[in-house]
């Protein structure tokens, strides 16, 4: 009896839900651009996954961090458009150099580095892109990150060593003008 009443003081109403989800959406965009590698792809991912949130909100369980919920409905989404594309052949793909969602104000120089590093995350095999992003950018821990992408927490620490590693040397590379 005394579960029961746990859970329901832990109910999440509709417009809660609603409003979790609203301030979730820069971070979720971000991390949509990541897994795409390209604008438009990222907000119909996006689109797409609000709409099955909304539908599956009562299927959310409170007791559960909603913002690593909300991360697995865009990753699981991304994944079945993914084995979808393999069978339509790919159509319509837009490089990831042109999404501009990781913008840094300042100096040209300081705005350049930025596209530079872009580039090179979005150069990045998706399996190292994907936990650099949601460590580095979403803030999330090792351990959060290898429960939200199903993989043990030593992969996650060493894809995103290796992410960084790729990405210093490319960018050393650019700079010396070595190749």
């Amino acid at each position: 009896m005394l579960v029961l009443e746990a859970n329901f003081a832990m109910a999440m109403t509709s417009d809660q839900f609603k409003s979790e989800m609203i301030n979730l959406l820069p971070r979720l965009r971000r991390f949509a651009v990541s897994l795409t590698r390209s604008g438009p792809d990222a907000d119909d991912l996006l689109q797409e996954a609000c709409t099955t949130a909304l539908q599956k909100w009562q299927q959310y369980d409170p007791g559960q961090p909603f913002d690593r919920w909300m991360f697995r409905v865009v990753r699981n989404l991304w994944v079945s458009e993914i084995r979808k594309r393999k069978v339509r052949q790919g159509e319509g793909q837009v490089d990831a150099a042109e999404a501009s969602e990781l913008r840094a104000p300042g100096s040209a120089d300081e705005v350049l580095e930025a596209k530079q590093v872009r580039g090179k995350v979005a150069d990045l095999d998706q399996e190292l892109s994907q936990p650099l992003m949601l460590v580095c950018a979403e803030g999330y821990s090792y351990r959060e990150v290898s429960e939200l992408l199903g993989i043990p927490i030593g992969t996650v620490m060493s894809r995103i060593h290796r992410a960084r590693k790729q990405l210093v040397s490319g960018l050393t590379v650019e700079e010396t003008g070595v190749t």
